[in-house]
């Protein structure tokens, strides 16, 4: 099979009080789980298209063939979306970012407060599921943007950095229909060395 279900970086109930074990494990074992298994089924039979990166399928998801783009958006969205969350928390989460990312925050929003208020009014304004997105230019310019179900910006040409799930099964044990309440908490987990590391990796492509 092309791509395989990534295990998480951290234990199931590392990211508590903030997101529980058993929404990790459905969220993980199920939901990503799902994703990654319908994204190789759609791909079965078009070898060419499992010679490419999951970036490479999303970036280029209107010039794929009519029979799986709509597979592809839906599960290979989810399938790499699910990915970056788990790679951007960490039970030694949350502060503020340092170095570059710390500088472009501020110079494209004024302030990381002011950053965190245009997020999260992103993340919690997206009707129905979606996400809520930090967008990094290859010139090292931010922008926040969300996206609807498992849409992506890389769908639109962009590169995402960090991004948040504020899909029901993201928070449904927890925070229920809380969303600005599940949003408040994720900050706390929110991996700024690895954001810092996705940015680096755009702004020096």
């Amino acid at each position: 099979m092309a791509f395989e279900l990534p295990d998480l970086p951290y234990d199931y109930d590392a990211l508590e009080p903030h997101i529980d074990e058993r929404t990790m494990r459905i969220h993980h074992d199920k939901h990503h789980a799902g994703y990654t298994r319908k994204l190789n089924n759609a791909l079965e039979g078009h070898d060419d298209l499992q010679e490419h990166s999951i970036e490479e399928l999303l970036a280029g998801i209107d010039s794929l063939p009519a029979d799986v783009q709509t597979a592809v958006r839906q599960n290979g969205g989810g399938f790499y979306n699910h990915r970056l969350f788990w790679t951007t928390m960490s039970p030694d989460g949350g502060g503020t970012p340092n170095s570059d990312l710390g500088d472009a925050i501020d110079e494209a929003f004024g302030s990381f407060e002011d950053f965190k208020s245009h997020f999260a009014d992103a993340a919690t304004g997206q009707f129905g599921s979606g996400w809520g997105w930090l967008v990094a230019e290859p010139s090292g310019a931010l922008s926040v943007t969300s996206t609807p179900n498992q849409d992506n910006p890389l769908m639109e040409g962009h590169t995402p950095i960090l991004g948040v799930d504020v899909w029901e099964h993201a928070y449904y044990l927890h925070y229920q229909n809380e969303r600005g309440s599940y949003v408040n908490a994720w900050w706390n987990v929110v991996d700024w060395d690895a954001v810092a590391d996705n940015y680096d990796a755009v702004a020096s492509a």
